[in-house]
């Protein structure tokens, strides 16, 4: 399938047989093989069970990952870790780096010291309430409670510890995992999937064989495993066929940005400690600040889809954020050493698809697995793997065909049975208040929470194109239309998005670049991280209806864009799309303002499968 969602021409390509082919490699996909390594040999080294492929051989398991390196994950964390702990009773915090126990939590509440953020009423009496106790204008709270709290769990960064896993599950060769591999399609025939296709390399911008074609090989599978993360094209495509079970949907995001810091020598944060903050740069911003050894931090926002700002720039607003007084007293005078950014799929359990079918079973992040109330999705995604890993090998020992019968019977099963589904049923609707409010929100999420979810607040999920106002509506006690559509001028004559222009005129100051810590957009992508685009492969983002982007009046997709890689045309046509700096964060996916051509739940943004990306295993 092209980049532009056409069916591509029949070609003759290799097909070379596996008994199992995984998408994607992160927590979720770690944790299916850590699982599955455990059962494949006997201890004297012969095959616990046969492959289907190879008889007289272990299982032939191949992981396919995009990234070309296993470190691409992006994100710092902070987790209980009980599902790790329990599939990696050994595990060791020091021999992964940048990871560390949790030692200390708090959660500050930060007032607006510039007094540009959009406050409602309610929030502004809040303020006032807290101020007279608070410190730098940050208020901690006396109290956790308790479905927050992650002690005694653990930090890390996503990059290393999937890289340490990675080299586990791949030591003793009956598993093999390879990077810079990525995964065009599912091969579905009907209600089954068959295998996977890999992307075509060697073909233009637009997927069109070019010099050096090389035609994506068949996988063919017993079983595909699909662990791509929260909006893989591989999920995605099933979600397309198959349908989402009856009232589900993926409807509510987040775009999570870090930096990841070399703090300075007065900073006298131990290890372990693990800061969350909400009420500012915006109320519906929350923020992260993990410290590792060696006097390192990951530190970071939450910018989601419910937040009403049509021109929600992700990366500014992490700026405003660290050079708030009370942060800002920890990390001034530190060295930016890495930068990134990833969609979160927020939705949980009501953004569950069809977990198992004939040929396949979805794991991880776009199975629904993130827990919204507790604010953790990476322990949850390595659960649904070690789960399923169990399964796999029991139906492998009873020699039993992966169809939908026998996985839901395993895998589903077992996943029911859990604490992973028992929280998630908690936590399914402590998300809804935030759809009429800020402080409604938390409000719900207190309900929820403090009454194991029998309580909440009601409220429809709205996906961000039915609920974003127009510029006039969002800026109408700000800005006059006659100066907002001259901002918008200009901005467009200039190619450039128009969230530094609007903030500059409602009073955010301009960041202090010392080329140091606080640098441009542009810089970070140079320095933390630097975005690899191999040649070869087609751009992988295009929209299904020019028309439609013609027409819209706010490209959210532009001005979500984590690394400036969705750009203005000057001429007036559809978005310009710069492949070298796009980072795969995903935020253009689910923040398009524009429904597609004949799929209401989806936008008209077209995001394929890829390589590259961000290269830094500090992320």
């Amino acid at each position: 399938m092209d980049p532009t969602g056409a069916e591509t021409p029949d070609i003759e390509r290799q097909t070379m047989p596996v008994d199992i082919a995984c998408v994607g490699f992160g927590p979720a996909t770690g944790g299916f093989l850590t699982a599955l390594q455990k059962g494949l040999i006997n201890p004297d080294g012969t095959p616990a069970v046969d492959s289907g492929v190879m008889p007289g051989m272990p299982p032939q398991v191949i992981c396919y990952e995009r990234a070309d390196d296993l470190g691409f994950g992006v994100s710092g964390v902070v987790t209980e870790g009980r599902a790790i702990r329990e599939s990696l009773p050994d595990v060791n915090l020091a021999d992964i780096p940048m990871a560390s126990k949790v030692t200390s939590e708090e959660v500050v509440y930060l007032l607006d010291p510039i007094g540009a953020s959009r406050r409602s009423a309610m929030v502004r009496i809040g303020d006032a309430l807290v101020r007279p106790f608070a410190r730098d204008h940050g208020f901690v709270l006396p109290w956790i409670p308790p479905f927050l709290r992650k002690e005694p769990g653990m930090v890390f960064s996503i990059g290393q510890f999937c890289q340490w896993v990675g080299q586990r599950v791949t030591a003793d060769g009956t598993i093999q995992v390879w990077p810079g591999t990525p995964v065009g399609e599912a091969l579905i025939d009907g209600d089954r999937v068959r295998g996977v296709r890999l992307l075509d390399q060697g073909v233009d911008a637009e997927g069109n064989p070019a010099m050096g074609f090389m035609p994506g090989m068949d996988i063919e599978a017993a079983l595909t495993v699909v662990g791509d993360g929260p909006y893989g094209p591989v999920g995605r495509q099933l979600d397309a066929h198959f349908g989402m079970p009856e009232g589900n949907h993926s409807r509510d995001w987040a775009v999570g940005m870090k930096f990841v810091i070399d703090l300075p020598e007065s900073c006298t944060l131990e290890p372990g400690r693990v800061i969350h903050t909400l009420g500012y740069p915006e109320p519906e911003i929350f923020g992260f600040f993990y410290v590792y050894p060696d006097r390192v931090a990951s530190c970071g926002i939450f910018v989601p889809s419910w937040f009403q700002n049509p021109t929600r720039t992700a990366y500014r607003y992490l700026q405003h954020w660290i050079m708030h007084p009370w942060l800002w007293k920890h990390v001034q005078g530190g060295t930016l050493r890495s930068w990134g950014a990833k969609s979160i799929a927020e939705s949980g359990r009501k953004g569950e698809p069809f977990l198992a079918g004939n040929g396949y079973a979805r794991i991880g992040e776009g199975s629904g697995s993130t827990n919204v109330l507790k604010n953790s999705g990476v322990d949850e995604a390595w659960a649904t793997g070690t789960q399923l890993g169990e399964a796999v090998l029991e139906l492998l020992k009873e020699k039993k065909a992966f169809t939908r019968e026998n996985l839901e019977a395993t895998y589903v099963k077992r996943r029911r049975e859990s604490w992973l589904e028992e929280e998630s049923i908690k936590a399914e609707n402590a998300r809804n208040g935030f759809q009429k409010g800020f402080v409604r929100g938390l409000i719900g999420t207190a309900m929820a929470g403090l009454t194991g979810g029998r309580l909440h607040l009601g409220g429809r999920i709205q996906r961000p194109k039915d609920h974003v106002p127009t510029l006039e509506a969002y800026y109408r006690d700000r800005i006059g239309e006659s100066e907002l559509a001259e901002i918008r001028k200009t901005s467009e004559a200039r190619a450039a998005a128009l969230h530094d222009a609007l903030m500059d005129r409602v009073g955010w100051p301009e960041i202090p670049l010392d080329g140091q810590l606080l640098v441009s957009q542009q810089d970070a992508l140079l320095m933390g991280g630097k975005v690899q685009a191999p040649g070869g492969y087609a751009d992988h983002l295009s929209f299904y209806d020019n028309a439609t982007c013609e027409q819209c009046s706010v490209k959210i997709c532009i001005e979500a864009c984590s690394g400036q890689a969705i750009m203005t045309d000057p001429d007036g046509g559809i978005p310009l799309f710069d492949r070298e700096k796009c980072v795969h964060c995903g935020a253009c996916l689910w923040n398009c303002s524009q429904s597609h051509p004949t799929d209401p739940e989806r936008g008209n943004v077209n995001l394929q499968a890829s390589t590259g990306g961000f290269h830094s295993a500090e992320n």
